[in-house]
This record gives structure tokens, C-alpha cells and sequence, in this order.
């Protein structure tokens, strides 16, 4: 049998999971899934997060084009709003899947 080498840069597993691998990114995602959200919205979503750490998981996810961050002006005043891109939204199912899968497997469990 020919054994095969993957190499990280080629393996898609390894390549989502740098988006969804880490411990906020997902949970910014899914606080994100059903409206645009200011910062401090998603902050208060997320409440456990510290602000510092929110801003850059916000950074690294438009960076890898699932967040959009829209820079407003209002009456003088700027605010920021940010909602998932198509890649982002794409990846809601995918989260589903997790919601489901833990479902049966945990939440049944406490």
C-alpha cells in the first residue's frame, strides 16, 4: 500500500479549521447569523469575550472575507457595523450541523 503525505496547504480540513478552529471565531459567526450588529452589540452578545480579544477575532474574520465591516457616519457621529459576507453566511449550515450534532450528544446528557 502507497502511503500518502498531505500536505497542510492542500488539505481543506486544515484550512477551515483555521476560520472555525479557534475559540471565538465561531461563536462571533454565530452571534452574527441573524442581523448586522455594532461592536458593542456583539460584545453584548458574546459577554464573556474582552473587547480587546473581540476586536481582533472581528479583524482576522474580515481579513478571511466572512465578516464586513461598514464604517458609518451618522449625524457627526461614527459607528461601525458588522455582518457575515457570503462566505460567512455560507458556513451557517455547516454550524447547524454542530448545534444538531451536540444536541443529541450533550445537551440530551444534562
Amino acid at each position: 500500500m502507497k502511503k500518502r503525505i498531505v500536505f497542510l496547504r492542500d488539505c481543506p480540513i486544515h484550512r477551515s479549521m483555521a476560520i472555525l478552529g479557534t475559540k471565538w471565531k465561531p461563536v462571533v459567526i454565530w452571534a452574527l447569523r441573524e442581523r448586522t450588529m455594532r461592536f458593542g452589540q456583539v460584545a453584548a452578545a458574546i459577554d464573556t469575550i474582552s473587547r480587546k480579544v473581540l476586536t481582533t477575532t472581528l479583524n482576522q474574520l474580515e481579513e478571511e472575507g466572512v465578516v464586513y465591516r461598514n464604517a458609518k457616519t451618522d449625524s457627526g457621529a461614527q459607528h461601525v457595523e458588522y455582518s457575515l459576507t457570503e462566505k460567512g453566511r455560507d458556513l451557517l449550515p455547516l454550524m447547524l450541523k454542530l448545534v444538531e450534532w451536540d444536541t443529541k450528544y450533550y445537551y440530551s446528557q444534562n
